[in-house]
C-alpha cells in the first residue's frame, strides 16, 4: 500500500532564524520523510501551533536546536499511511494524534508537523478520540500533556485549591479543566483579560480574575498550587500558601519553583482519552481557527499577539 505514497510534499520551512512573518516560506516539493523502525508516517490532517514554535524560530533555543532548514510544528493529528518494522500499536489507516518531539527543546525534529507528511515514533502517539475532529485532536497534545505533567509534579489532588496564571491560553484552559473535573479541586482561580472571563467560567473556574483590573498577588486568599503559564513566577509566590507549590513552564523559571519542560508521551494521551471521549475535558480552539494551510504565516502572526483563546489550529492540510 505504501508504494502509492508520493515521494514529495508541501511544507512550511525556515532556513534562517527570525520573525515568522519574515522567515517562514512554503516549499512545494520536499522529500517525504523516511520512516525508521520505531516510527509511523502520518498523512497530516491538522496541526496546532504553540509559542515554542515561534520562539524556536526566533532562535530562543539555538544552543540545543536542530540544524536549519527546518519544518516547524510539534502537534499533529492525521492518518497512519506507513509503519516501521517494529511498530505494534498502530496500523495503516489508524487515526492518531500526538506531540512529535519527545524532548521539547533537545534537538526537535528537522521535519516538524507543518507539512503534508511527518514521521513520528509510535510511543509519542495515541489513537485519536473518536468524538473529536482532526482539528480538535491536533489542538491537544502539547498543551494537555504540559497541563497534566505540571499538576502531577505539583502533586495536585482532590480538595486542594489552585490559581492558574494565563487561564485562557493553550495550557491554562487544560489546567483549569483537569484540576476541576478530573482531580477534584476545592477551588480553581484563574487569570485572563476582561473579554475572556466568561471562557474561564465555562471551563470550571470558580474565581475568574481580570488581570487588567486586579493583582492576583494581592488577593487575601492564598492557594495550595499556583500554575504559572505566563512567566510571572516571582509574583506567583505571593499567592501561594505556606508549604504550597508553584509550578512554571516559562524559562528560566525561578529557583524555588517547580520548573519543567515537557517530555512528550503517547501513554499520557491514552490516559486522558476517556475524559476527552466523555466530554469532561474539551478541546478549546480559538474562534479565528482553523486557518487554512496557505495562511500559516497569518496563523503565526495571530498566535504571536498573545491574544488567542485556547489553541490556534491549521487545517485541513492539503
Amino acid at each position: 500500500m505504501a508504494s502509492s505514497l508520493p515521494t514529495h510534499m508541501k511544507a512550511w520551512t525556515y532556513s534562517e532564524y527570525g520573525k515568522s512573518s519574515q522567515v517562514l516560506k512554503l516549499e512545494v516539493s520536499l522529500p517525504v520523510p523516511e520512516v525508521k523502525d520505531d516510527q509511523v508516517l502520518i498523512k497530516v490532517a491538522a496541526v496546532s501551533l504553540n509559542p515554542i514554535d515561534y520562539k524556536r524560530m526566533a532562535a530562543a533555543f539555538k544552543g540545543t536546536d536542530s540544524p536549519l532548514p527546518t519544518i516547524p510544528g510539534y502537534d499533529v493529528a492525521g492518518v497512519v499511511v506507513k509503519v516501521g518494522n517494529q511498530v505494534t500499536k498502530f496500523k495503516f489507516g489508524d487515526e492518531v494524534f500526538g506531540d512529535i518531539n519527545e524532548k521539547a527543546l533537545d534537538h526537535p525534529k528537522v521535519y516538524g508537523s507543518l507539512a503534508e507528511y511527518t514521521a513520528v515514533e509510535e510511543k509519542l502517539l495515541a489513537h485519536k478520540p473518536q468524538n473529536l475532529s482532526f482539528a480538535e485532536a491536533a489542538s491537544l497534545p502539547l498543551a494537555i500533556e504540559t497541563a497534566y505533567e505540571g499538576l502531577e509534579r505539583a502533586r495536585f489532588s482532590a480538595g486542594k485549591s489552585i490559581l492558574v496564571l494565563g487561564g485562557a491560553g493553550g495550557v491554562g484552559t487544560h489546567v483549569i479543566q483537569l484540576a476541576k473535573h478530573i482531580y477534584g479541586a476545592s477551588k480553581v482561580a484563574a487569570t485572563s483579560s476582561t473579554k475572556k472571563l466568561d471562557v474561564l467560567r465555562k471551563l470550571g473556574a470558580d474565581l475568574p480574575i481580570d488581570y487588567t483590573k486586579e493583582n492576583f498577588d494581592e488577593l487575601p486568599e492564598k492557594f495550595d498550587v499556583v500554575y504559572d503559564a505566563v512567566g510571572e513566577t516571582e509574583r506567583a509566590f505571593k499567592a501561594v500558601k505556606e508549604g504550597g507549590k508553584v509550578v512554571t513552564i516559562v524559562p528560566p523559571g525561578f529557583s524555588t519553583a517547580i520548573f519543567f519542560i515537557l517530555t512528550s508521551d503517547g501513554t499520557m494521551l491514552e490516559k486522558l482519552t476517556p475524559y476527552l471521549e466523555s466530554g469532561k475535558i474539551k478541546p478549546i480552539i480559538d474562534p479565528k481557527s482553523p486557518f487554512p494551510f496557505s495562511k500559516a504565516v497569518e496563523a503565526f502572526s495571530y498566535l504571536e499577539t498573545n491574544r488567542a483563546t485556547g489553541k490556534v489550529v491549521i487545517a485541513p492540510i492539503p
